[in-house]
């Protein structure tokens, strides 16, 4: 289902994800660790979920028709946060606060301290299965929200992602749909180096999902494959959205170093100049 995004929201949406990416270099620069290369590789893909795609109410983050997602990969919680409060579940001055003993915001999701979180991750691996459960439920209540989930693709080195991804098929879960941040990169390399899941399209294919593979950072497809997702029945939809770790910020581009570095006072001045 191809959708055509006018100028002025593609310019919006190019806009909140730069603001996003600023958020994340300020925060773990702040809080002197963290993951900025992952987060700003799945930057574009929370934006325009976020701001395009999820039937969401910050007012009411309990809401029982809102669409659920759950951030598998945990450790990009810079760039979930940045979004919730450039959304505004809760106010921006907490991002300063990142990972700072008492503060809202940790190290990864924790859904009992943040607003806007429907699943506490960090574990590699689990995610699908929580998105599982939530799709699920959701069949059996016959309730019309939609679930999504962000794995890296590092990742699905995890053997229970592919013991989700076929239950997902088993139970048919059209309701559901998984992103996977093909960044191409883990914490100690190139993730054809370290175990790899390659190839991640025919795997999903071969598990019983529908699959549709685009740029990760280009809005119209990230969204064209949202609404082709929606169109399928039977089965879940695997998008793998092929991205750039470390995306927006020259010297961090690629750089496995990035993956789990803050960067100094004076990197991040240079990188948000480059954003």
């Amino acid at each position: 289902m191809k959708l055509t995004l006018t100028r002025e929201k593609l310019q919006e949406l190019s806009s909140t994800a730069r603001t996003v990416r600023r958020h994340i270099i300020e925060m773990t620069a702040e809080a002197g660790s963290g993951h900025p290369g992952g987060s700003l590789s799945c930057a574009d893909i929370l934006t325009a979920l976020y701001f395009h795609v999820l039937r969401v109410d910050p007012r009411n983050p309990g809401w029982p028709e809102r669409d659920r997602f759950v951030l598998s990969k945990g450790h990009a919680a810079p760039a979930l946060y940045a979004v919730l409060a450039e959304k505004g579940y809760f106010p921006k001055e907490e991002l300063k606060k990142l990972r700072k003993t008492g503060a809202m915001l940790q190290g990864h999701p924790d859904m009992k301290s943040t607003p806007g979180l429907d699943m506490t991750t960090g574990s590699l691996g689990q995610g699908l299965s929580a998105a599982n459960g939530m799709a699920l439920a959701g069949k059996l209540d016959k309730k019309g929200y939609r679930v999504y989930v962000l794995l890296g693709d590092g990742e699905l080195e995890e053997g229970q992602a592919w013991e989700a991804a076929m239950a997902s098929a088993h139970y048919k879960l059209d309701n559901l749909t998984a992103f996977v941040d093909h960044n191409g990169l883990q914490i100690d390399g190139p993730i054809t180096e370290v175990m790899s899941p390659e190839r991640i399209q025919d795997k999903f294919t071969a598990f019983g999902w529908h699959v549709i593979d685009i740029d990760g950072h280009d809005f119209e497809q990230i969204i064209d494959a949202v609404e082709e997702a929606k169109t399928v029945k039977g089965k879940p939809t695997a998008i793998v959205a092929r991205t750039v770790k470390g995306k927006g910020v020259p010297f961090m581009e690629n750089a496995v170093d990035w993956h789990g570095k803050a960067p100094s006072p004076q990197q991040a001045e240079e990188a948000l100049k480059a954003l």
